[in-house]
């Protein structure tokens, strides 16, 4: 379920929820419309929390070897940003 469809769903369910003042026989609309827009906040939920990822871009890696001034000692020194 993607953004768009938890944000439809929202909409409908609170619509249906709060200002349709119709009667069904034997289904209570609002219910009905507070089920969709629970349904579609946790698809909401779960679209940024699961499904999106964590990072878009990985940071580069700065690999260099750093020469100590004491002789024939090697410094290696690894940043991450």
């Amino acid at each position: 379920m993607g953004i768009g469809v938890s944000v439809l769903l929202i909409a409908a369910g609170l619509i249906i929820a709060l200002a349709v003042h119709a009667t069904v026989s034997g289904l209570d609309l609002q219910v009905v419309g507070w089920i969709l827009a629970a349904a579609g906040v946790l698809g909401l939920v779960l679209e940024f929390a699961l499904f999106a990822p964590r990072r878009r871009y990985a940071a580069p890696v700065v690999e260099r070897d750093v020469v100590d001034p004491a002789p024939r000692t090697v410094v290696e020194e690894r940043r991450t940003y």
